[in-house]
């Protein structure tokens, strides 16, 4: 095999954030050998420092490394162009295609750098007859696009978080249940706050455990608020919503006294039923059925919901979507311009949200398992600030902190009304 080399170099807060040790172990776990041939260090706290490099190795090997080294924000030398392969047939990509990020991503191309639109995780890139580049779900690709193939050309901007030293960053993404919650919750109030004046986009990803912790109340007094632009969930949230508002219990126990209730295993289907009868959990709100709880405050504001279903769904609701394809296109649809995600208590929902999510949005996530907000940074969504508590608790915490008026000129989200 033919041994050939790269040279690479890249800038940013390499030192203190553990970026160079993690290049340099990139290179030699998979049995590439690098030379540093000069390292420029910051000056002060500010300044960003400033590495050139080369890296050696067997021709397989290298490109997999390199790959691997520009999605930690290094570029290969020499503003080459992006090298573009078209596709052979729907469905399909060259052997050597680029996978992409949840970072901030550019394309050297036609003589200037192009950002990245749509940016996800585990995406193909495509440059369109308009010259714009485009992150593309690999079932989404038609014959003759033309795909970024290799890492040549291309740019990867990675979050510098301990330099990013914003009240919300404090927080940090470690886990532990050792930490103060209502600080914690007082930062996440201010900016939501700031993010609902300025007319932006907080989504919220909710499981059951919302409504059968008593949470629901107070997502619904967040909803009112105008806190709230977009709710991501499945068929249980809103089922679990509806039993409460129709029956005061939540897997048929009493919500008041937390006992369980005769024939109270029925409720959730006596509840499913109900909506069923109406045709859509809008009609039901319109027929003065569902007159209180999550989805019918989430109608009433105008703020769009997406119902993802599952093989594990009773019912299911009419409105929740069983297209996996559909239910994936309208989750990413209400993403668009999120500045916020604050997935509650939904260990799968939450990571296949996050997958969807750029890096640059500000991800809080909380539950009482720390296990769950581990797996969900180590699935890639490593901005994920993790608190662990109930999330009934959080909840309230977080409608008390802010203020229940709703601000004027809230930025409309993509979409209208629910799903």
């Amino acid at each position: 095999m033919t041994v050939r080399s790269v040279s690479l170099r890249t800038e940013g807060h390499l030192i203190d954030t553990g970026l160079l040790s993690r290049y340099l172990a990139i290179v030699v776990e998979n049995g590439a050998t690098y030379e540093l041939r000069h390292f420029e260090i910051g000056r002060s706290v500010e300044d960003f420092s400033k590495l050139w490099f080369t890296v050696s190795g067997e021709e397989d090997v290298l490109a997999q490394v390199v790959e691997d080294l520009v999605s930690h924000g290094c570029i290969v030398e020499g503003n080459e162009p992006v090298t573009l392969r078209p596709s052979a047939a729907d469905r399909t990509v060259p052997d050597d295609f680029y996978s992409t990020t949840n970072h901030r991503t550019e394309v050297y191309h036609d003589g200037a750098w192009i950002p990245v639109q749509d940016q996800r995780m585990d995406a193909c890139l495509v440059i369109d007859p308009a010259r714009r580049a485009r992150c593309v779900k690999l079932r989404d690709i038609h014959q003759g696009d033309l795909v970024v193939c290799g890492a040549t050309g291309v740019r990867v901007h990675p979050p510098f978080k301990s330099r990013e030293a914003t009240d919300f960053v404090f927080m940090g993404n470690e886990v532990s249940s050792e930490r103060r919650v209502e600080r914690m919750v007082e930062v996440i109030a201010q900016e939501m706050q700031a993010i609902r004046d300025r007319g932006g986009r907080t989504v919220v990803v909710a499981g059951p455990v919302v409504v059968h912790t008593g949470g629901g109340e107070h997502l619904g007094r967040l909803i009112r608020g105008g806190y709230v632009q977009a709710l991501l969930s499945g068929n249980a949230l809103a089922v679990h919503d509806v039993e409460r508002a129709l029956y005061g219990t939540s897997l048929g126990v009493d919500h008041h006294s937390g006992i369980p209730v005769h024939e109270g295993h029925m409720n959730h289907m006596r509840a499913i039923n109900a909506i069923n009868k109406c045709g859509s959990l809008r009609a039901a709100v319109d027929k003065g059925v569902l007159r209180e709880g999550i989805i019918f405050e989430c109608i009433r504001a105008g703020v769009p919901f997406v119902l993802a279903g599952s093989i594990r769904d009773d019912g299911p609701l009419p409105d929740t979507l069983m297209d996996l394809l559909e239910a994936q296109a309208k989750t990413a649809e209400q993403l668009t311009g999120a500045e916020m995600e604050i997935i509650l208590s939904t260990m799968l929902h939450g990571i296949g949200v996050g997958n969807m999510t750029p890096s640059w949005v500000k991800t809080v996530c909380v539950d009482i398992n720390p296990a769950v907000v581990t797996k969900l940074v180590d699935r890639g969504s490593a901005q994920a600030v993790g608190i662990v508590t109930d999330v009934g608790l959080f909840l309230r915490l977080l409608a008390d902190a802010l203020p229940p008026e709703k601000a004027r000129g809230a930025g409309p989200a993509p979409g209208a009304g629910g799903t």
